[in-house]
């Protein structure tokens, strides 16, 4: 190619951007902006575009962000795909560092924050539920996940706290935030997990300083607002009008574009420094302006054109490139915009191309190849040309078709050819999957919701095997539904989407009510509700809550026999296992009337859609994650109850049963609790989980030489198993084996250093072994971790006394006290102070 002429790209760009002659005046107001000073009073720091579908707005906030660069300025565009503050900020940072200009500090701390967010939501598993086994199961990282909602931290999860009860809700997060203040090495950690944009936003200011100095604008373009606003909107509106996040440079000028106008009672009162910019259907002049510059000028073509399109860009921009020659030659293009377009294109691999190109939602070079089927180098070639169509919209480095003329073309191909449209989502279904594994190897499974790739990989599987009709596609979408719900509402509303959008797109009614009624769900209720809507249309309704199972209250159990013990740390269960699923048996679990719900459960059967049957585990799962909710709340009663459900649809889950049996001694029910664990035991001997609740039970049923068989089993298949190393103390205490209690709480503390329950039961030992000096430091060490800790306040007075240190050891069981005032083993141990020190 000859030097000085113009790329393919640039002839790209220029066609597409050939559509807004149209918008000179929004395009002159926004342009004009940057001969303005930032001082002059007429100079305007943000532009709302706002307006219905189809009228251009995307298109717009794409032209400025061309008029910026040609102004010098430093852009970046934020669109639904980032969820969150952070991952808004994490999209500005990739698109700066890409034009030379890396935000380093930033990158730094967005990494630190998701490191630190992980670990939040550990000790918010240990705070309500505090006895992780290992790594937590996506259940329980629920369970964490409510429990950072009750400090406001994470959107999207309030319907899990409408599961748990609003005061255990509120000790936990109190407890967390203690927990975290110990955890975490400075205040400022802790704040960059329970208010991340406080932390962040200030950093990204100071980044913005930095970066102003090199470039003479920076400009921040954030699409699709009616999907962003609700996460973006109070934080932008802090950032430019308030001193929160420090000052911003004067050179910054942000554009926000979606359906509706801007909140009046955010942004009223900042008219002087902002625009609102509606967008409205092209007006006769526009609409006839933007058909002459595509050369559609014969008045009888011009008229129906207008006629048929309302003015809308899109519409207009599709039938000019038809370059229709008569009034005959233009139809409504919001139903045969295909035939018109390809009725004057006479390249049939164009033509395919273009049909092709509607099957993704997405498109870039690798998915169009597979969409297209055919060889590299030529879908090269049709992919440049598919990106110069006016209905093909740029998001990032990908388009997607304008869904006023996808529709159709999917209409077309749908019906032209069922086998056809099967084999091309078919093809793209099996490329996804491809692509999806190829990110999954080597890799923990359970890192693998947190990756946006793996997420857009497997929704574009399941989109495409859904438009397929693929036999187990709907299933499929179900299960990873309910492991979204666990992950929170932001990643479930995702896999409603996906169905929503495929049931529309593939004209599947029964695809679509799924769609359509989860949405419902998730809109009024949350992922609660969306769990509740698959029981409920599966003819499984919840199940009542029975009245006749006792449930044990009150404070923690002693960890010796009064008269030398101390109460054990809060951790009263072997962990969270992933398990969960159960039938009814003989306890009155089913001492509620057959037909509470009978009505309901038919209901549900009969608006559910006949071709989709869902699979007892998925149902049984569901059935699971309720029962660890209500278990969070301490309400194990419930627990239970579904879990027998659970188990009524796989009865030989073993990890149900260990949990059923768990909970079973959480109850009290210890003879019951053991019959659970036994079987289970049985099913799968290799579940540490089940052996070491085993152990427990057996304790507490008089059994010690039996209970530390369970427990020695599940020690060999987890050497460094906390919980059960615990409990092999507590085993080994009534067994009159001091030196093999404390060599078992020795290698507690080493398998995990930061368990304040460990620590306080190790002091225990060494104060019952009366080494109280070593004994205060292991309840220094576990306060240190907990400062919330009750019981090891209660136990370090009493070491206090037993040393002689009467003013030390009144301050900590008083401070115990204050924590729990019904602590009856505390109270007795303070009296026992204030006579010692009375005389």
């Amino acid at each position: 190619m000859a030097r000085g002429r113009v790329s393919l790209q640039e002839l790209v760009r220029r066609r597409t951007r050939a559509g807004l002659v149209a918008r000179s005046a929004e395009r002159e107001l926004f342009r004009g902006n940057f001969d303005t000073a930032p001082e002059d009073g007429r100079h305007r720091f943000l532009f709302h575009v706002h307006g219905t579908a189809g009228v251009g707005k995307t298109r717009l906030v794409k032209e400025f962000e061309h008029l910026a660069r040609e102004q010098g300025a430093l852009t970046a565009y934020v669109n639904e795909t980032s969820g969150s503050v952070p991952e808004a900020l994490e999209s500005v940072c990739r698109q700066f560092a890409l034009r030379g200009h890396r935000l380093k500090d930033l990158e730094r701390m967005l990494a630190t924050h998701r490191e630190r967010r992980h670990e939040a939501e550990t000790a918010a598993l240990a705070a309500l539920d505090p006895a992780p086994d290992g790594a937590p199961s996506t259940g329980g990282m629920a369970l964490a996940r409510a429990g950072l909602a009750g400090l406001g931290l994470v959107p999207g999860v309030a319907p899990f706290t409408a599961v748990l009860d609003p005061a255990q809700l509120a000790h936990g997060a109190d407890r967390l935030r203690s927990v975290l203040a110990a955890r975490f090495r400075s205040h400022e950690d802790v704040r960059l997990v329970l208010d991340p944009a406080s932390v962040l936003t200030p950093v990204l200011t100071d980044e913005l300083n930095a970066v102003a100095s090199d470039v003479p604008w920076i400009v921040l373009l954030l699409d699709t607002y009616e999907r962003t606003g609700p996460f973006l909107d109070a934080w932008l509106h802090d950032l430019l009008t308030t001193d929160r996040y420090g000052a911003l440079p004067d050179t910054v000028v942000v554009v926000t574009a979606g359906q509706h106008p801007a909140d009046p009672a955010r942004w009223g009162t900042f008219a002087d420094f902002m625009t609102s910019l509606p967008l409205q259907p092209f007006t006769e002049a526009e609409a006839r302006g933007l058909l002459a510059e595509r050369g559609v000028t014969a008045e009888p073509v011009v008229a129906e054109a207008l006629r048929l399109t309302g003015g809308l860009p899109v519409l207009l921009s599709t039938i000019a490139g038809t370059r229709p020659a008569g009034p005959e030659d233009v139809t409504d293009p919001s139903a045969t915009a295909v035939e018109r377009f390809l009725k004057w294109e006479q390249d049939p691999g164009r033509r395919f191309a273009a049909l092709a190109g509607a099957l993704p939602r997405l498109l870039d070079a690798d998915v169009f190849a597979v969409a297209a089927d055919c060889d590299r180098d030529r879908a090269e070639e049709l992919y440049a040309w598919v990106e110069t169509l006016p209905f093909a919209d740029r998001l990032g480095g990908r388009i997607r078709y304008h869904d006023i003329v996808r529709a159709p073309m999917l209409r077309l191909q749908r019906g032209r050819s069922p086998r056809g449209w099967a084999d091309g989502h078919g093809r793209l279904a099996q490329a996804f999957r491809r692509w999806r594994e190829q990110t999954e190897s080597g890799r923990d499974t359970g890192t693998l919701w947190l990756d946006e790739t793996w997420c857009e990989l497997r929704l574009g599987e399941l989109y495409h095997r859904l438009c397929a009709a693929g036999p187990t596609a709907v299933s499929d979408t179900l299960r990873d539904l309910v492991e979204a719900c666990d992950q929170g509402e932001a990643l479930a509303a995702r896999w409603v989407r996906v169905l929503e959008d495929a049931g529309r797109d593939a004209g599947a009614p029964g695809v679509s009510a799924w769609g359509d009624r989860l949405s419902a769900a998730l809109a009024s209720g949350g992922t609660r509700a969306v769990l509740d809507t698959l029981l409920d249309w599966a003819g499984h309704t919840p199940l009542p809550v029975p009245g006749r199972l006792p449930v044990r209250r009150g404070g923690d159990e002693p960890s010796t026999t009064p008269g030398g013990g101390v109460p054990a740390g809060p951790p009263d269960f072997p962990g969270d296992p992933v398990g969960a699923d159960p039938m009814l048996w003989d306890l009155d679990l089913a001492g509620a009337p057959a037909d509470v719900d009978w009505m309901s459960q038919e209901q549900a059967r009969l608006t559910t859609p006949a071709d989709v049957a869902l699979p007892a585990p998925l149902l049984a799962r569901i059935h699971r994650d309720r029962a660890l909710a209500h278990a969070a709340r301490g309400d194990h009663t419930s627990a239970v109850t579904e879990l027998s459900g659970a188990l009524a649809l796989t009865p030989d889950d073993a990890r149900t049963l260990a949990l059923r049996g768990e909970y079973l001694r959480a109850l009290g029910l210890h003879a019951e609790a053991v019959a659970d664990l036994e079987q289970a035991t049985a099913l799968d001997p290799a579940d540490a989980y089940a052996w070491a609740s085993l152990g427990a039970t057996r304790l507490t049923l008089g059994h010690p030489e039996g209970a530390r068989t369970a427990l020695d089993h599940a020690l060999a298949l987890r050497p460094d198993y906390t919980w059960a190393l615990v409990r092999r103390a507590r085993v080994a205490r009534e067994l009159g084996d001091p030196e093999g209690r404390l060599a078992a709480l020795d290698r507690a503390v080493a398998a995990e250093p930061d368990s304040a329950w460990a620590h306080c039961e190790r002091g225990d030992a060494l104060r019952a072994a009366d080494r109280d000096r070593e004994a205060l430091a292991a309840y220094d060490r576990a306060l240190a971790l907990d400062p919330g800790y009750a019981s090891a306040y209660a136990s370090r007075g009493v070491a206090h006394h037993r040393l002689g240190h009467l003013d030390e050891a009144l301050a900590d069981l008083d401070r115990a006290l204050e924590l729990n005032p019904s602590y009856a083993w505390a109270r007795e141990r303070r009296d026992a102070v204030v006579q010692h020190r009375d005389g």
